[in-house]
């Protein structure tokens, strides 16, 4: 056997993750990426709408993807790209998410893919303050430039699973789960005639009610508060996707969210994780509102909660943060 992939990274034009704009795909085989591809698409009709909040990050807009095809039209020739091949993603619950609700809102059935995440692969091999991508990439030694060009990030995902394998002497996908004493996760089949993901049902009902979206620098809503109410503390999802990178974790938000504090615990404990109110010694995932990048712990720009759990890393806790964006990812969008 050997260690043969594909690694893909979708951007997506708004919270709905079956709005994909673009996609970049890395093709590895004995471990070296011989092949890659990228596209820009124009998202699923009635989910096309491009948010402040994506184009900020991604830089895509809507007259950049005008005239190309959609996603449930290109789909077909990014399935041929990669095939049968194990996808790996760096949180793949979001980039298999995309494809599942992307077919499910273009009217389109999807095959079962068998697929790595190498956020979890990272949070189990590295021990990091943070896992987000432009860490990860850096502690496996791969170079990454312009973060959320979708071609970049999926050829930095291929070198984090191929540093994670050489670091477990795995020449195989099921080499290094059989190592790490690991079951390779799988997203099952679907056909949306049959039923639709919870994200889908969930993005099709807003659109007939009203949803609440906030840019930097606009007033805080009405019911909002400056001190953000935490309200209860849900328990774990006993159901829950056990490969999820939430599922098993103790959760902590801090900062201004774009989204309630409750419903921010209600959705972390929809996929597994214990949410609570404070940092302790039980923490292991901090999520930061405020508009945090990874980046920003170098630079300095903390809130209380994240300089403590930077105190607790550099004592060996393993905790890590999380950005508000890649919780949203994670649950499945805005």
């Amino acid at each position: 056997m050997a260690l043969d992939f594909t690694a893909i990274d979708f951007e997506t034009a708004n919270g709905f993750r079956g709005s994909p704009c673009s996609v970049g795909l890395s093709k590895v085989r004995g471990g070296v990426v011989v092949e890659e591809a990228s596209w820009l698409m124009r998202p699923p009709e009635n989910h096309d709408h491009f948010e402040f909040h994506n184009t900020r990050i991604h830089g895509i807009r809507a007259e950049d993807v005008a005239g190309r095809p959609r996603f449930g039209e290109l789909f077909p020739e990014i399935g041929a790209f990669f095939g049968s091949d194990v996808l790996a993603a760096h949180n793949a619950a979001f980039d298999l998410g995309v494809i599942r609700s992307g077919l499910e809102v273009s009217g389109l059935a999807g095959p079962a893919y068998d697929y790595v995440c190498t956020v979890m692969l990272s949070r189990r091999c590295y021990s990091l303050v943070s896992n987000s991508l432009p860490y990860a990439a850096e502690e496996a030694g791969v170079p990454l430039v312009n973060h959320h060009d979708a071609a970049e990030d999926a050829r930095a995902c291929a070198g984090i699973l191929v540093d994670i394998a050489r670091r477990n002497n795995a020449n195989s996908i099921a080499e290094l789960y059989l190592s790490l004493g690991l079951t390779l996760p799988q997203q099952p089949a679907f056909d949306p005639a049959l039923g639709l993901s919870k994200a889908t049902m969930s993005a099709i009902a807003a659109r007939t009610g009203s949803t609440m979206d906030r840019t930097p620098g606009q007033a805080v809503p009405v019911g909002w508060s400056a001190w953000p109410e935490e309200g209860p503390n849900p328990l774990p999802n006993p159901a829950a996707e056990p490969g999820h990178p939430l599922f098993g974790q103790t959760v902590v938000f801090t900062g201004d969210l774009t989204i309630t504090r409750p419903e921010a615990k209600s959705r972390a404990a929809d996929m597994g994780a214990r949410p609570e109110s404070r940092v302790t010694a039980r923490t292991t995932v901090l999520i930061v509102g405020d508009g945090f990048v990874a980046g920003d712990l170098r630079a300095g720009r903390l809130t209380g909660k994240a300089k403590r759990v930077l105190e607790l890393h550099a004592k060996g806790q393993q905790i890590e943060v999380v950005s508000e964006g890649e919780f949203l990812q994670m649950v499945g969008g805005a």
